[in-house]
């Protein structure tokens, strides 16, 4: 087996008169932080994660996660960078909602959230109902996206969507208007698509955020060349440009990184 290191995560606070302890804290708790965990270590596809195994121990809450070696040094080296709560922009976006997430969760129970790893003496971060992680507004703008791969699921009763296998990404959820769907005259399943969709990407590193994809069409996939079809696109886009002062625009989002 590989060397293994640890990532801790101390949660402190109280329920009622009570000081949190593994014996007063809910089994939700747990579950929400074996998935924010997860996003932690592996934001891309969870198929290629390392092996990741838990104990939780006394001192308030410790919650104790064993796993490669390689990845509890990517987590060390990104918890330090968040000294700077607005570094949270330049995560990618399963980790900043990892780290988002564990921001409300301070807040609306009162929690203190401390970070360490077997990589770093001492505590690398801390976030508490004072701390202010949250990802800025102005950095993510609507986008129109194109996505490829199998279509492997369509429907729902209640909000209905399709998911798309794709390589970069793996299984993407996008929402459709039952309409579209019903409207198709053939069998969409386990078929290569390319999908035209509606979202939000952000400006400073091209990042998609997945939950907020809406499908515009869907098109069968010729990975070929398209001179006519490009220059449509393109022609589309200019107008979403027209009267921007693209080298302005271009020097704010510098001085922004900066």
């Amino acid at each position: 087996m590989d060397e293994r290191g640890t990532i801790e995560i101390r949660v402190s606070g109280s329920k009622g008169n009570l000081q949190l302890s593994p014996d007063n804290y809910d089994i939700r708790d747990i579950a929400a932080m074996f998935e924010i965990v997860e996003n932690l270590i592996a934001p891309g596809s969870k198929k290629q994660r390392p092996e990741i195994s838990y104990t939780i121990e006394e001192g308030s809450v410790r919650h104790i996660f064993k796993t490669g070696f390689q990845a509890v040094i990517t987590i060390t080296a990104i918890l330090s960078s968040l000294s700077d709560p607005r570094n949270i922009d330049k995560l990618e976006l399963p980790t900043a909602r990892a780290i988002e997430k564990l921001q409300q969760e301070a807040r609306a129970k009162h929690y203190s959230y401390s970070f360490s790893t077997s990589q770093y003496e001492g505590e690398l971060l801390q976030i508490t109902p004072e701390t202010n992680f949250r990802r800025s507004e102005d950095v993510w703008v609507d986008a129109e996206v194109y996505l490829y791969g199998e279509l492997t699921d369509a429907g729902g009763k209640e909000r209905s969507n399709i998911h798309l296998d794709t390589k970069e990404y793996g299984i993407i959820k996008i929402d459709v208007d039952k309409d579209y769907l019903r409207n198709q005259k053939e069998n969409l399943l386990y078929k290569e698509f390319g999908v035209r969709a509606n979202g939000r990407q952000s400006v400073l590193t091209g990042e998609i955020d997945f939950n907020s994809l809406k499908l515009i069409d869907i098109h069968g996939y010729k990975p070929v060349f398209d001179k006519e079809y490009l220059s449509g696109l393109i022609a589309k886009a200019s107008k979403s440009w027209k009267g921007v002062d693209v080298d302005q625009f271009m020097s704010e989002i510098r001085d922004y990184e900066q």
